[in-house]
């Protein structure tokens, strides 16, 4: 995991990105998936997802607080 102070605006929203479609593609693997090992397996990676997206969510919207404003 990269420490998110340490990514630019842009490469930050890109990873947001990332994770907003890998979370997509993990609740159409849960909806498809049989058995319970493949159900817990992309539940924990879905948590996992989705503990990274919140926290660079946090942190762009920290980021966006601190700017100047563009008018």
């Amino acid at each position: 995991m990269v420490n998110e102070s340490s990514l630019s605006t842009a490469e930050l929203n890109n990873r947001i990105r990332i994770l907003e479609d890998n979370i997509r593609q993990l609740i159409e693997q849960a909806a498809a998936a049989s058995g319970e090992q493949n159900e817990a397996r992309i539940a924990d990676r879905l948590s996992q997802q989705n503990e990274e997206l919140e926290r660079l969510t946090r942190e762009r919207d920290a980021r966006a607080k601190n700017e100047p404003s563009k008018k």
